[in-house]
Parts: structure tokens; sequence; C-alpha cells
């Protein structure tokens, strides 16, 4: 959720950039000051970017160098760093303010490129040293974090890496467009950027460097009484390891916390908090919601907390295994059973809160995560680095979001407003982050969860009157029951939403519009927007379409080219709305890019790519597009999706090609491409697997999904145009057990693409239960209707995770629209089953 964390920064309603910030304190003063003549600066959300015009032009990889510092030490180096590299024609790079340096050095961020705050390009491994030696000495007084993907030189906050320094892209093992560099024998290979420092094997160490490396390999457990066996958990502040004490054979879990990093609102880092965890353990010893303390030390410069191993289950893995609506068999007895459940669940937490309260502390941070359940009726609260005193009356420094208490909450309050979200968040799972958006939703949750448990009124009553505080309860969103004033209420909630004085973007939607052309596209721009007002028959919207119209003309570089990340999906929608010219102008922008290097996948590649062409009318083109694809289908699959392995599903896997080549073959009758369209099919089936309720989901290895980008909702969509063309029982088989998902009866968030809307939008289950399940999102803004987009932080507009999407979905099921996504429809004049090939 990181990255969505430094978006809700800006604006308390909708995702924005920091660009847009009014905070005097947004970007670091020295942005201000004037750069010599004949350098070219840029700025991104996050980075300010410096480079000498008249310099010789950098390779295009090599050996980097990163500068980490602590908040205090920020603006000491990037003043000591820029003063050097403007005197000498070094390009650099540096964080552009404090909060997103705070933000990136969060307990949440990614290890992978924490503690970053400058960058330095050096034009060769001479250099290299050279920067490395003077900045050591300029930078010696300036401490931060270790940068874990790098290897640090001597002991300061200056660290290398070899990669990419321009721009580059290519395929990874999974089917996906990442960024890349050369290897040895000139080829592009991933640009691999992971928590630990690496050589690519096409290069070699600079020996100037070598004994930095043996100074990083000397700090080992060795000598140490404890054994780790295994990683319980990662985070920026450091790892949770189970181990044992080889002095006695106990299970012990060691917490380290790394100095200078995993930072809280407070400013606090992960050393701090865990001393501060050690000194509350302390005094809870002896309390069972509480681990005992078995030690402290340090290695190196890591801290390590030795607790008790709690054999327990996190009580969010068993509200998962056990909640009943995501389950297509759910029956009445199935509530009653989890009710009971939840409501002695509750009952215990809340007497080991009580139990701390007693001993005067505070837990601060309870979540599911963090509550722990034995098989012998234990509960046990773990990770107190945010655990306060009572008698001080504090905040908590960090917090869940679906149960971080408002500003006028402190001391044991927090505790009791976290124990209210988790009363509610038992039979509506984190639905109770919505809750900053309109505090008074809270009354409609209550109501909703008395309508579907036979949960006791008092429990549910209670939770919304501590939740709401002082503010009234009322009813949060009501939907209209008919289709026009459905229709009616979503249409005001954009408008008011929509900002035409902006470039960037029209309507408000998810954090991946602030990447390059993403207020425009599909998926998140305003093309989809009008998309969905169009499906939903409104419009039109002149202003909205003559904003897309100007900005497509020149689209930023960078820009996707994809059908729902980039400029194919725009001409689509230009079309689609009567401008046609304006959308062939585009398409042929489109096609002087190398298109053809485009992965796969329906959402930013090839499949989606020759599906608009051949809508165009470039047939030629278009069956180029799906010989690419067909070469890539390759042989057997694994059964997992994403991670190393590609990814399954309409949006990313194999049915997106499986689409492609169908509407090839209605195009063409040829029925080789049918005969492609089953393979790829058959590769998405194999990374599905049954759930317990009988439905067909993709299986990731850790958790099920059904949704319409990369789950069974999407694949069940094809799988159905494929049936419209040549029986297959298996697929017959496999198509009813996909749309079983559609019978669950509740889903997390409310988006098309990851979402309710989605499995509405497949027509698949039961669509009035569906459309009376959207209740639970719906939230009031603009005097109209909308909903919240992915991670429910913030609300959204946008096709693939807001409100437009919604509409989109709304409209295939209530309006008699065209209830198609692009493609999905048959295609005009399609031919016989198995009819031979016809010229194109």
């Amino acid at each position: 959720m990181d990255k969505y964390e430094l978006y809700c920064l800006v604006d308390q309603r909708f995702y924005d950039s920091l660009e847009h910030s009014t905070a005097a304190d947004a970007d670091y003063p020295i942005l201000r000051a004037s750069v010599p003549a004949r350098w070219s600066t840029a700025l991104t959300d996050t980075w300010a970017y410096f480079a000498p015009d008249d310099a010789p032009a950098l390779p295009a990889q090599g050996w980097k160098i990163h500068v980490s510092a602590r908040v205090e030490d920020a603006e000491k180096a990037i003043a000591a760093v820029r003063d050097y590299c403007l005197s000498r024609g070094i390009a650099f790079k540096f964080l552009r303010g404090v909060a997103v340096l705070v933000m990136v050095n969060s307990k949440a961020a990614s290890r992978a490129s924490s503690g970053k705050l400058l960058t330095v390009y050096p034009r060769d491994e001479a250099q290299l040293e050279l920067v490395l030696k003077e900045l050591d000495e300029l930078l010696r007084e300036v401490k931060g974090p270790y940068i874990l993907s790098d290897l640090r030189y001597g002991t300061g906050p200056l660290f290398v890496r070899y990669g990419g320094f321009a721009e580059r892209h290519c395929l990874s093992a999974a089917g996906e467009r990442v960024l890349a560099v050369e290897d040895g024998d000139g080829r592009l290979v991933p640009d691999v950027r992971g928590a630990t420092f690496s050589v690519p094997p096409w290069t070699t160490l600079p020996a100037f460097l070598e004994p930095h490396l043996a100074a990083r390999n000397s700090v080992t457990l060795g000598g140490l009484p404890y054994q780790v066996e295994s990683v319980l958990h990662f985070s920026n502040g450091g790892g949770v390891y189970l181990g044992r004490d080889t002095r006695t054979g106990e299970r012990v879990v060691l917490k380290e916390a790394r100095p200078h990093a995993g930072l809280d609102a407070a400013g606090r880092d992960a050393v701090a908090r865990l001393e501060h965890e050690r000194d509350i353990l302390e005094r809870l010893s002896g309390l069972p919601a509480a681990p005992a303390v078995h030690g402290y030390f340090t290695l190196g410069e890591h801290h390590f907390l030795v607790q008790e191993f709690v054999d327990g289950t996190p009580l969010q893995r068993r509200l998962v295994f056990r909640y009943p609506l995501t389950r297509a068999t759910c029956t009445e007895q199935d509530l009653a059973d989890y009710t009971a459940w939840a409501v002695e669940t509750l009952r215990e937490v809340e007497k080991a809160v009580a139990s701390l309260h007693e001993r005067g502390v505070v837990f601060g941070d309870l979540h599911p995560d963090n509550i722990l359940l034995t098989d012998d009726g234990r509960v046990a609260l773990i990770d107190y680095e945010v655990a306060t005193l009572a008698d001080d009356r504090a905040r908590a420094a960090l917090a869940h979001p679906a149960f971080a208490p408002p500003a006028d909450r402190h001391g044991v309050d927090i505790d009791r407003y976290a124990l209210a979200c988790l009363r509610l968040g038992l039979f509506a799972p984190q639905c109770t982050i919505m809750l900053p958006l309109h505090r008074p939703k809270v009354a409609h949750l209550g109501e909703l969860v008395k309508e579907t448990f036979p949960v006791p009124a008092e429990t549910v009553d209670q939770a919304v009157s501590t939740i709401a505080g002082g503010e009234k309860a009322a009813p949060g969103a009501p939907m209209p029951d008919t289709w026009p004033d459905l229709r009616e209420a979503m249409r005001r909630a954009i408008v008011a939403s929509a900002t035409p004085e902006r470039d960037d973007r029209l309507f408000p939607g998810d954090v991946a519009q602030f990447q390059p052309g993403g207020g425009l596209n599909l998926a998140h721009g305003a093309a989809g927007v009008l998309f969905a007002l169009d499906r939903a028959g409104l419009g039109p919207f002149p202003e909205y379409e003559s904003w897309l119209r100007e900005r497509a003309r020149h689209p930023v570089p960078g820009s996707g080219l994809g059908v729902y990340d980039g400029l194919h999906g725009i001409a689509y929608v230009l079309d689609l709305l009567g401008h046609h010219q304006d959308a062939r102008d585009l398409i042929e922008v489109c096609l002087r890019e190398k298109w053809e290097h485009l992965e796969s996948a329906l959402y930013s590649g090839l499949s989606g790519v020759g599906l608009n062409l051949l809508h165009f009318g470039r047939a030629d083109l278009a069956l180029r597009a799906v010989d690419i694809c067909a070469e890539r289908l390759g042989g057997p699959v694994s059964e997992i999706s994403g991670g190393t392995h590609p990814r399954a599903g309409l949006m990313y896997g194999s049915s997106g090609p499986a689409l492609l080549f169908l509407r090839a073959y209605e195009h063409t009758g040829d029925p080789a491409l049918l005969d492609l369209a089953a393979t790829a099919l058959r590769q998405d089936l194999h990374r599905c697997r049954h759930a317990q309720d009988g439905s067909l989901q993709v299986n990731q290895g850790w958790r099920l999904l059904p949704y319409l980008d990369e789950g069974s909702a999407g694949i069940a969509l094809v799988l159905e145009r494929y049936l419209a063309h040549r029986h297959d029982e298996a697929f017959a088989t496999a198509l009813a057990e996909l749309r079983l998902v559609g019978r669950a009866g509740f889903f997390v968030q409310s988006g098309l693409f990851t979402g309710r809307a989605g499995i509405l939008a497949a027509r698949a289950g039961d669509p009035q239960a569906q459309v009376k399940g959207l209740r639970w999102h719906a939230l009031p803004y603009g005097g109209g209707l909308a909903f919240p987009g992915d991670q429910l932080l913030r609300l959204s507009m946008d096709f693939s995770t807001g409100t437009a999407g919604v509409l989109f979905a709304l409209a295939v099921v209530m309006g008699g629209q065209s209830g198609h996504l692009p493609f999905l429809e048959a295609a005009p004049g399609r031919p016989a089953p198995d009819s031979p090939r016809k010229e194109v």
C-alpha cells in the first residue's frame, strides 16, 4: 500500500500528485535555487533531475552511486552533493521533499528502493572511484539508513549498485515489460532491483570495492546463541524471524530493527520503536496477552529483540478462512456459525486489550494481523512498537488505515475505537478504511451488517456509536433503486469531480493516472470515464471530449501504447465518440513506435493492439500481432499466476491473446485461430484451482482471485466467446465453475477490474444480489453517488477502479445499453463454426 500513501498527502478526497500540493514545505527550498546555464532539470512526483547539456553522453548503464540520509541530515546532504555535481558536470537526482523522503523510508515502503535520497551517475569506473572518495569526505557527518539493494562504501551514507542509466525495456521471464539492461552478449535483460546486493554475471565488481564487499560479508550470526530457521515477515524497518535458542532448544522470535529506516509519523526509526517495544513488553511481563521478552542484542548496526514464540494463527488468517460471504455456497447456518465464532472471538480480544489497560498501556495498533489465536484459547497481541502509556493520552505514530482513529481520540480511546472497528470489520472486512471519506457511513455499514448476519444488535450499535463519537451517525449513501436515478446520481458525482483546468488529469482516479499519459487512458483516465458515460447512455460531453482530443494530439513522452494503459485505447474511445480523424491520427502515432516489442497482455500489449488494429481496418498489421502472440504461447505453464510466473486472466494473462485469436477468426474464418484460442485458454485454466465452494479461481499460490483483470471473471468472458464458435465439454464445465464466484456475497473492493463491479459486468451469479451488494461501498459526493478506488483510501472516478467502472457494470445489467468491454462483443458477420479461411 506504500505507493498509495504518497498520493494521500495532498487531498482528503482523491489520490493526487505532490505537484499539486499547496503545502509550503512540499519541496526542499534548494529546488528554488538557480542552476548554472546549460543544465537541464525535470521534476516528477518524487524526483528532481539535473543533467549537464554539454557533457559527454552517459552510458546506458553502469555503476551508480546512491546517497542515504536521515530526515535531519537530508538538506545538508542534498546541498553538498548538488554543489559537488554542478561544479563537475555530473548528472544527479534527489527526492524533492521531506514528505517523499519519509514516505519512501517508512515502515511500509519497498525494501528494494528505500533509503535512497540522491543518485549520482558517474561516466565510468574511474570517475566512480573518485566521486566516492570525495563525497565520502564531504558527507562524513551525514547518517542514513542502509540501502539493502546496494553495497555500502565505507561506513558512511554512500552506496553503489550496477544498473541502467537510460530507460530501456524488455520482456521478463513472466512475459511482462520491465526495465532492462544489456548483458554480456548485447541482449536486453531485466534490470533486477531486489532487496539484496548482487553483481550481474557479465560484469565484475571494481577492484577498489572488494574490501567493502568483504566488510559486508563479515557480519553474520556466528557466535550468537540463536539459529534462524525461517523468515516470518519483512518490512522496511527490518525482519521478523523464527529461530531457536541453541542453549535451551526453545523456539523464539527474533525481531530486527534497522537504524534510520522504517520511519513513522513521529519521525522515529525502527530502532527507537524496537527499544520502546522492549520496554513496554517488560512492563507487561506475565500477561498472557503479551509475549515474554527473552533478550536484546545488536549485530553490526542492527538491533534484535528476542521474544517468546506464540504458536498461534493471526486473526486475519482465521477471518479469511471462515468468512462465509466469500463462498458461493453460503447458507443461513454458515452465517449463524460464523457470527457465533466472531462474537466469542471479539469477547476474548476485548479481555486481552483490557488486561493491557490495567497495566496502564494502550496497544495503539490493534488489527487482525496483530492478534494471535492459539489452539488452547490464548489471545496474544503482537507488535508493541507504537504502544503508549495511558496516562500520557498520546496517539500512535503508525496505524492500520482500517483501524486508525480520528484526531479527537487519545489514550485508551484509541484502542476502544480500534475494537469498534474490529466489531464491524469481522463482518465487513476492510470497510472501515472508507470512514474518513464520510464518517456517517458507519451507520449504514452497521445496518448492512445487522441485515446480513444474525449478530446481536447491541454489538453493532455499540461499535457504531463508538466510531461516530460526537458526530451524528446518519445513513451513509443509500443507493437509488431505479436505473435512471442511479445513473443520474453517478453522473452528478463524476461531473462534480472534473478538473478541466488541469493538463494531467480530467477526472480523479487511481495513482496510476500519474504515470506518463495515465490521466488520458482507458483504465484510469478521461477516455475510460467518457467510455463508461457513453455506454450508460449519457452525454455527449463536448467540453470533456475536447479536453481529451487536444491532449491526445500531443502525447507526453513515456505514454503507454496499449488499449487500457495508453494511446490505442484513447483512439478506440475517440472513434466511438465520433472523432474519427483524431482516432486515425493517433493510430498512426502508435504505429511509428516499436509496438511489436510489447508484451502480449491485453491491458498494455500486443493482444490489445492487434484487436484495435482489426477495429480500425488494419488487418495486415493485426495479423502480425496474432503471429507474435502465437509464437509466445510456448509449452507447459506453471500452476501459479504472478510472481516469477506469467500471470493469468483477461488483462494480463493468456485470455487476452485468446480474445485476439477469436476476433481474428471472426474476421478470417481460419479454424487454426480457434485452435490457438483453445491453447491460450487452457494455459489460463491451468493456472486456476477449485476453492472450497467448488468455484474455479486463479491461483496465486497464497490466494485465489475471482476478479475481472487477473481472475476467473475475465477468463469466463473469453471462454464464453470461444464456446459460441466451438463446443468443448471441458470448457463448458470450466465456464460454469468460473461463474460460481458470482454467487459470493462480499468483495473487499467495488471496482471493475478488482472488485464487485467486474463480477457484475461479467454477468456471473445473481445480478440483483450483486447490484445490492454495491451498497457496502457507496458514498455520497457532489450531490450524487461515488465509490472508492483501490485500497479504499480515496474516492475514484476512473474506469478500472472507481465510479465510472461501477457505472459501466450497472449499465450492463440494468441499463439496456451495449454491455461489453472493448472487443468482447462478437464481430459483425462472424463466420459459421470451423468455416474455411477467407481472404482478409
